[in-house]
């Protein structure tokens, strides 16, 4: 048997080995007698109906297959509906309506924003104007990328944001003279790049919905409103912390392997002047984008704009691109549809944890550890409980399961609501783990610079960042900036 034989059937075998894992783990659960209800500090029982427990069995299997590709990511996603239907978890005409909700459209149409990025030449064009500015030193550039990711996700929403670096991200890497060669510093660029954009994301409500979610919630059970520029004084020191810190992690786990591209700023002023006059189409489409982007900045100010979603917004740019002829048939079939069918399956699954009430049992059955805690081994917990959860559903739903059950209990262990709610949006903002944790996370996958293994590897220790950043504002930095975090 030759080497190369070898290490195919070496493949195939483990392969084997995690897909029916992932049917064995989904078989235990789903057959497994009724689990415990949970109990919340008041005495209320949740029980996790024959459905949850379902959910939860499902969510273990595309997990499994999701960490180890034991099929495209797009198809384990599929998988989530079809279990779904066949085992009566939840009706069909739900399961896959969810594959088609504004959020995956809204995935849709940023990646056809890259497309366009990339198909005009604007994409190079700006790349090479920050290389020229940048310069050569690899540190620099994965510097570089990072503040111009966390900027713009302030005014942006981070999945946008994620789309428009994205082809920026492919020109630089052209440059770096590997091809399209996975490499430490492709890893670094585009793993970065998704991790970085959750980190900016968190400072202003126009990065993502999450924020506005949580302070809606806050609002009812606290009775306190937190205004726009509350929450950016209190989370723009630590997104910018966590930028910083990330930068220095990449530069620690995946040091590129080249200190510096010599003579990438000459060569970046020559392939720039190649490119000559901007064109007709590339303002065209920059203009069409701004546009975008703009109205839906001004949605978070002006109430009338609020009742137009977003999506919509975004896909009318879809639109006027093939009006204006910009993109054609072809490019509508060159779309990444695994991608696309990566964050469906992920829409899903959440959904169905919610509604069938498992992600509630969950919270309520890991909250009940710390009821008895000191404050701030209790706001850890619910912390990494959010970290975790939105690691596998929308950020948006961890939140919504999590939030209204620590708010209730954090009054008789004297924590302040203030602290549980920016420590939740810190780690909703940032997961690291999963590819289908987050929206930017699915873009960066499409560069094919890195598995979904080795996301999730570079994720724990990312995670354990988080987790100690999260603390040391919860016990130091929140405090000396004047936010409450216990009652007396």
């Amino acid at each position: 048997m030759t080497t190369s034989v070898a290490n195919r059937y070496k493949e195939e075998m483990k392969r084997a080995f995690f897909i029916f894992l992932g049917i064995f783990l989904f078989t235990i659960v789903y057959l497994a007698p009724p689990f415990p209800d949970a109990v919340d500090p008041f005495g209320k029982h949740f029980v996790l109906s024959r459905e949850g427990k379902g959910a939860l069995a499902i969510f273990l299997l595309a997990g499994t297959w999701w960490v180890f590709e034991v099929v495209p990511i797009g198809v384990t996603s599929l998988a989530i509906g079809v279990l779904q239907a066949m085992f009566l978890i939840r009706p069909a005409k739900v399961a896959f309506k969810d594959f088609m909700d504004p959020s995956v459209l809204f995935i849709f149409a940023s990646l056809v924003i890259g497309m366009v990025f990339t198909k005009t030449g604007l994409t190079k064009r700006l790349a090479y104007k920050m290389l020229m500015l940048i310069g050569e030193k690899t540190s620099m550039i994965l510097l570089g990328v990072f503040i111009l990711t966390a900027a713009m996700t302030h005014v942006m929403a981070h999945t946008a944001v994620a789309a428009t670096i994205y082809p920026l991200l492919i020109a630089i890497y052209a440059l770096y003279g590997e091809g399209n060669k996975p490499t430490k510093f492709g890893k670094a660029l585009f793993i970065g790049m998704a991790y970085v954009a959750g980190a900016g994301s968190i400072v202003t409500l126009l990065g993502a919905a999450r924020g506005a979610v949580a302070l809606g919630f806050f609002k009812e059970i606290m009775n306190k409103d937190v205004t726009f520029f509350e929450l950016t004084y209190y989370m723009f020191p630590i997104g910018w912390l966590m930028t910083f810190l990330l930068w220095l992690f990449f530069l620690v786990f995946l040091k590129p392997e080249k200190d510096r591209i010599p003579g990438l700023r000459e060569k970046a002023k020559e392939l720039n002047s190649k490119l000559g006059k901007i064109t007709t189409q590339e303002i065209i489409a920059g203009l069409t984008v701004l546009a975008v982007i703009i109205v839906m900045s001004l949605r978070s100010f002006i109430p009338e704009l609020k009742a137009i979603d977003k999506t919509a917004i975004i896909l009318l740019s879809t639109i006027m691109f093939f009006i204006l002829k910009i993109l054609d048939l072809k490019d509508l079939e060159e779309i990444p549809w695994n991608i696309i069918l990566l964050f469906a399956g992920a829409m899903s699954i959440g959904f169905c944890l919610w509604e069938t009430g498992a992600a509630k049992w969950l919270a309520i059955h890991w909250l009940s550890f710390f009821q008895d805690s000191h404050w701030f081994v209790f706001v850890m917990a619910i912390a990494f409980f959010v970290m975790m959860m939105t690691n596998f559903i929308m950020n948006v739903a961890a939140i919504a399961i999590s939030l209204p059950v620590a708010l209730v209990i954090a009054p008789y262990l004297n924590v302040a609501g203030e602290v549980i709610l920016f420590s939740s949006l810190v780690t909703a903002g940032m997961p690291f783990l999963f590819v289908v944790g987050a929206a930017p996370n699915a873009i960066a996958y499409d560069s094919k610079q890195f598995t979904t293994g080795e996301f999730f590897l570079y994720g724990i220790p990312a995670s354990i960042l988080l987790m100690v950043v999260v603390g040391i504002a919860v016990y130091f930095i929140w405090p000396i900036m004047g936010m409450p975090v216990t009652l007396n």
